[in-house]
């Protein structure tokens, strides 16, 4: 191993050394994914300035690095089924009626999609603010071998592939199957299969009280050991996130988004545009928007570095019931289905901007309602499934431009900035869910306002 490889593992390990040091030192959880945080931004910046992005020797780094950050975000995928499941059955099983389930599960998606429609709105709104056009992309060779694979994909795995045919894809015909997260609607499927036993034992409890009541002691048993394995897990995020973002830094081609600033710009204009949307909806409540974002930044910093919103579930949930004060089962609910639908940034701007600056190409205004109004109801339907997973936005696109009747290969040209933009993507993914837990749970009746003002309840703070 190239000496220089071992000098940046050294100081990979001594920054860990640091956050260690700082959490014996009893300082809080918040502020120690923050330093986690800025270290790796400092770090990553440091690789590429003595390597460039394509040495060997940072390459060689950053796949070290991958067993701190991407090892993290394997421990995180770990607990999700189980997590999803065991929670949302405990949440129905403390139902009064299986009437308020519809009530909450309406509200969520309800939420999810009106503000994913509202971002596709922003989007285009961006897009014609910066006047940007498919023309102004320059073609490369890695951007046109990226096209020409997205319209094999778009051949293989979306034209084929019917609405009804994705809708049916979030029924679960093998649960063991999903539970091992092979589909992009994994996660639906077992929150409907999880849905479907908290519903029978609410049905259990009313023949046979003492079975039910059996089964409820077992699952908050279950309950009870899943949620002391997620402290474990979130407790390890700071050093994820430094390694995470260190990676990332690193790793990034800032010529690439230097060359297609445009696109770059009017992306997180829109990005920044909506998550404000979201605290104004915060505030329109009842609720202080500056208490709700400082709450869950930690959350959303780390949905920014590791590009996953269904590995940011176990922090979604734990950040809205613990510091936000959401109903738990609203929480497990709202975090389960915000990771693969209703997705703001990658399955509402995103496409919205590639239709609007595809569309001229093809000899179509965008501008006009012809044009609109079906682009943005079919982002609102085509937003259900999507895989919280990075590439999940290309997939989006892909189906709203097929859908739209244009060309898909304008996503493959976007290939050296797609990272960086996904970060800011994701970040608002999860925020909407989080949004729309808040909302959900301010709607029912069951938000603890009394936890959303403690400012020293961040992210279960005192106890990582």
């Amino acid at each position: 191993m190239d000496w220089m490889v071992i000098l940046n593992i050294v100081i990979l390990l001594a920054l860990i050394g640091l956050l260690i040091f700082m959490q014996r030192k009893h300082v809080s959880f918040s502020k120690r994914v923050f330093t986690g945080l800025g270290l790796g931004i400092v770090l990553g910046a440091l690789l590429q300035w003595v390597y460039g992005s394509g040495s060997e020797t940072l390459a060689t780094t950053t796949d070290w690095y991958n067993v701190v950050g991407r090892g993290y975000i394997n421990f995180l995928m770990m607990i999700v089924v189980p997590l999803v499941m065991v929670s949302i059955i405990q949440a129905i099983t403390n139902l009064e009626k299986s009437a308020q389930l519809g009530k909450m599960a309406g509200w969520i998606i309800g939420i999810l999609i009106v503000t994913t429609m509202v971002a596709a709105m922003i989007g285009i709104g961006a897009a014609a603010i910066f006047d940007l056009s498919a023309e102004e992309i320059t073609v490369g060779e890695a951007e046109q071998e990226r096209a020409a694979s997205l319209e094999e994909r778009y051949s293989s795995q979306v034209e084929t592939v019917s609405t009804p045919q994705r809708i049916l894809n979030f029924i679960p015909s093998n649960i063991f199957f999903d539970m091992t997260g092979q589909r992009s609607t994994s996660v639906i499927a077992v929150v409907i299969f999880s849905i479907f036993v908290g519903v029978a034992v609410l049905g259990v409890r009313r023949k046979n009280p003492e079975q039910a009541e059996m089964f409820t002691k077992i699952v908050n048993a279950v309950y009870a050991v899943v949620m002391r394995i997620v402290t474990l897990v979130l407790r390890l995020t700071p050093y994820g996130i430094l390694a995470l973002m260190a990676n990332m830094i690193a790793s990034t081609d800032f010529a690439g988004i230097l060359e297609l600033g445009k696109f770059v710009l009017a992306s997180y204009v829109a990005l920044g545009v909506m998550f404000i949307l979201h605290l104004v909806l915060v505030g329109l409540f009842g609720l202080n928007p500056l208490n709700y974002l400082r709450k869950v930044l930690p959350v959303l910093s780390f949905a920014f570095t590791s590009r996953s919103s269904a590995g940011t579930i176990p922090l979604n949930i734990s950040a809205q019931k613990n510091a936000l004060g959401v109903d738990q089962g609203v929480a497990n609910m709202s975090a389960s289905f915000g990771a693969t639908m209703g997705q703001n940034g990658c399955a509402g701007i995103y496409p919205a901007m590639l239709a609007f600056m595809i569309a001229p190409s093809v000899g179509i205004d965008p501008l006009t309602m012809d044009f609109l109004v079906p682009l943005i109801l079919i982002i609102g339907f085509s937003s259900f499934g999507i895989a919280g997973v990075g590439g999940g936005a290309t997939f989006a696109a892909l189906i709203v431009l097929s859908s739209m009747g244009l060309p898909v290969g304008l996503a493959g040209l976007l290939i050296s900035i797609e990272a960086f933009i996904d970060m800011g993507r994701t970040a608002l993914n999860v925020n909407g869910s989080m949004v729309s837990g808040t909302l959900t749970s301010r709607i029912l009746g069951n938000f603890n306002t009394k936890v959303f003002n403690d400012k020293t309840a961040i992210e279960e703070a005192k106890s990582l």
